[in-house]
């Protein structure tokens, strides 16, 4: 009985330390998914670096320094569009804690509009932030990852253009699906370097992006939306920022040692149905 609660107590243990002193840069991280994925890998005991553009990035550093008080957590306001800043911030946060081991190129924007429809400007945001943005990032990181025994890039990409699409999402269907050969390609080049790189490909989570989405396809009851949205997920939910924290948690860790190159889908089986009609 002794043996068994101390063995129990060992495992926890390593669990809840798994991204323990590790230095993670999180994009996008003062909400939604960045946000949640900012929570899992402080519980794990990173220590969690958020670059964000969003004025929030100063609010939510309080919030997670509140709700996680013996943890390290810090933030730059910085667009990720722009390589200078990026490089800049990259080595400011090596200087200060010595090393970094995880990327997670969570930052992205998405405007619904048809594709006849959409102008050039639009298009262009897409295109800066979601693909040449995560590009960026990456590339001011790589020459610290390298310094590394073992290190992690998760991209986030989407079931969106790599798996499905909706009217309206042509721009961002186009970046999601070209991050997952992002994926692919980067990785097959750094893994001599201990590098492992993959991608989280969400379906529906509740976010802040979901529920503008929500708002400009129905401004007048956009929970209407949410819940149609809901309703035609197997699991009758969408999911939660900290669940896909978890999983980004996962592909960050020694856990997912053996893993590189991969699209990970979490979407609550939204993309197993094959026909609405078909079947019993």
């Amino acid at each position: 009985m002794g043996f068994c609660v101390i063995l129990k107590y060992r495992i926890g243990e390593k669990i809840m330390s798994k991204l323990k002193d590790k230095v993670a840069i999180v994009t996008g991280g003062a909400m939604g998914n960045g946000l949640g994925i900012a929570k899992v890998f402080l519980k794990y005991e990173a220590q969690v670096v958020l670059f964000d553009y969003s004025d929030k990035i100063a609010d939510t550093i309080i919030q997670l320094r509140n709700q996680f008080p013996n943890s390290t957590v810090t933030g730059y306001k910085v667009d990720i569009r722009d390589m200078r800043m990026v490089t800049a911030c990259m080595k400011d946060v090596f200087d200060k804690l010595g090393h970094i081991d995880v990327i997670v190129n969570n930052a992205g924007v998405c405007h619904l509009e048809t594709f006849e429809a959409m102008s050039d400007e639009l298009r262009d945001t897409h295109f800066d932030i979601n693909i040449k943005g995560t590009w960026n990032v990456t590339k001011a990181a790589l020459p610290y990852l390298k310094k590394n025994a073992s290190s992690s890039i998760v991209n986030l990409s989407s079931v969106t253009g790599v798996m499905v699409a909706d009217s309206g999402e042509v721009a961002y269907a186009t970046t999601k699906a070209a991050l997952m050969g992002f994926t692919k390609a980067l990785a097959s080049e750094v893994v001599t370097d201990h590098i492992r790189v993959n991608a989280i490909l969400p379906g529906y989570i509740r976010t802040p992006m979901v529920d503008g989405m929500a708002k400009t396809s129905n401004p007048s009851d956009p929970e209407a939306v949410v819940s149609g949205i809901a309703n035609a997920i197997p699991m009758k939910r969408l999911g939660t920022i900290e669940e896909l924290g978890e999983l980004a948690a996962f592909l960050a860790s020694d856990e997912s040692s053996y893993i590189t190159a991969q699209g990970i889908v979490i979407d609550g089986g939204s993309t197993l149905p094959e026909t609405n009609s078909m079947g019993v």
